[in-house]
């Protein structure tokens, strides 16, 4: 009987060692981190251990670096400025983040519903978000006009004899303010609210409704303890924007009238850029961010008690 050659079976190529795959792995995730990293380190990360090291200094960017140690600090909490400014800034935090709050909510369940149109009214919505900020200053500065402002003109048809003056009072600049950022950051956090809500079983309102549950009991009994993730990135999200606010402030007011609205991102500015106290600028920077850091890790401290 003839024997029957047989082709052996190929065999698979050995594996790589452990090791080399482990460093593959790890050039290929740094070629993804890389670029985005190198941006990172040149346009913030420099930027802001450069901003520590010189609020220790006194630098006007002509001379030469002197090191002043805690001097900046204690011109700091001596300058009337820096009062002012950190009472403005809380002042706008305190408003800012609790209407925007309620009314980002308010819309998203508004526009949480199946009905004719509702894709425009979200796009209406979130629109003021995504529109020029100079754009929005100077509308709502045309709006806030104490003689010729449309508000003023509905509060005297309503019977209000004496309207405010807005942006030209000292006490109601900074409301005014407020009611600008509250109008354009709404539909942002609207779309968070909004992506919150959706993912709410409807099943816990159907039981809710046939336990004799009215609206006002689903929404605090399941629609408040549902959103608590979403709430609490909101919060933080919100502070950290309330405490550095700039932009808003410089275009429809510039820290006016008189020092009504400085808050202390613009006095950063104003002793840095303006006045060239590089140094001094950044004792404010400094303390502006360690105030952000406190508040924000007490939020999470408190976050994470009611989450236990």
């Amino acid at each position: 009987m003839a024997h029957v050659l047989t082709k052996p079976a190929p065999t698979a190529p050995p594996a790589p060692p452990r090791r080399s795959r482990r460093r593959r792995d790890i050039l290929v995730g740094w070629s993804f981190i890389l670029p985005n990293f190198v941006g990172f380190a040149l346009f913030t990360l420099v930027p802001m251990l450069a901003a520590f090291a010189l609020a220790f200094l006194e630098w006007d960017s002509y001379s030469t670096p002197e090191w002043v140690g805690l001097d900046n600090f204690a011109r700091l909490f001596g300058d009337e400025n820096f009062h002012v400014a950190l009472r403005n800034t809380l002042f706008y935090a305190a408003g800012h983040i609790p209407l925007t709050l309620v009314a980002a909510l308010g819309l998203a369940m508004a526009l949480n519903r199946k009905l004719r149109g509702v894709p425009f009214f979200r796009t209406a919505a979130f629109f003021p978000y995504i529109t020029s900020l100079v754009a929005v200053a100077v509308v709502w500065n045309m709006l806030f006009n104490p003689t010729a402002g449309p508000i003023n003109q509905v509060l005297e048809a309503i019977g209000v004899s004496d309207p405010p003056r807005w942006v030209a009072s000292t006490d109601w600049a900074m409301p005014a303010v407020i009611i600008t950022s509250v109008w354009r950051d709404m539909g942002y956090y609207m779309v968070l609210y909004l992506a919150g809500l959706q993912t709410i079983p409807k099943e816990y309102y159907e039981a809710a409704r046939v336990d004799g549950a009215n609206a006002w009991q689903r929404f605090w009994s399941i629609t408040v303890p549902s959103l608590r993730p979403t709430t609490f990135f909101v919060v933080v999200m919100l502070t950290i924007q309330s405490f550095k606010v700039l932009d808003l402030i410089v275009v429809m007011t510039d820290g006016g009238p008189g020092r009504s609205t400085l808050v202390l991102a613009q006095l950063v500015y104003r002793e840095g850029i303006t006045e060239g106290q590089f140094g001094y600028s950044s004792a404010i920077a400094l303390v502006l961010f360690v105030l952000v850091l406190t508040v924000t890790v007490v939020q999470f401290r408190i976050n994470e008690r009611r989450s236990a």
